[in-house]
């Protein structure tokens, strides 16, 4: 994986298959859990980005059946795919942590400052 950040499906399908292999509907239903209902990710939409981290080396089938006449793909992280997750956890967590850090360092500076030089730096309004 590149230095550059996965975008949001990428780091959802990822997720979801992190401590178990799924099947498509699986990932979809694990998808909406993991994001609290804010993505509910659409057919077209799982079933290019799963092409692409298969392409990618991220996931790989880890079984095949027929279920009622049609196939199902169940889908599992590779070694690469669990290290691309690791390492895309690790820099949101760091990115996290810094913008808590300044927001701690701008709500010190608040604390001591009343009236409307502090409303207009967003005093009062941080927690």
């Amino acid at each position: 994986m590149t230095e550059r950040s996965m975008q949001e499906p990428t780091l959802l399908l990822l997720t979801a298959l992190a401590d178990a292999p799924r099947h498509g509907y699986a990932l979809i239903q694990e998808i909406a859990v993991i994001s609290e209902g804010r993505v509910k990710m659409r057919t077209g939409t799982l079933y290019g980005a799963l092409d692409r981290l298969l392409g990618q080396g991220l996931i790989e089938v880890a079984a095949e059946e027929v279920v009622d006449g049609r196939a199902r793909r169940t889908y599992a992280l590779t070694d690469a795919g669990r290290g691309a997750l690791a390492a895309e956890a690790a820099r949101l967590r760091a990115v996290a942590t810094e913008a808590e850090r300044r927001l701690a360092a701008l709500r010190s500076v608040l604390k001591g400052k009343s009236g409307p030089e502090g409303r207009a730096l967003g005093g009062g309004g941080l927690a």
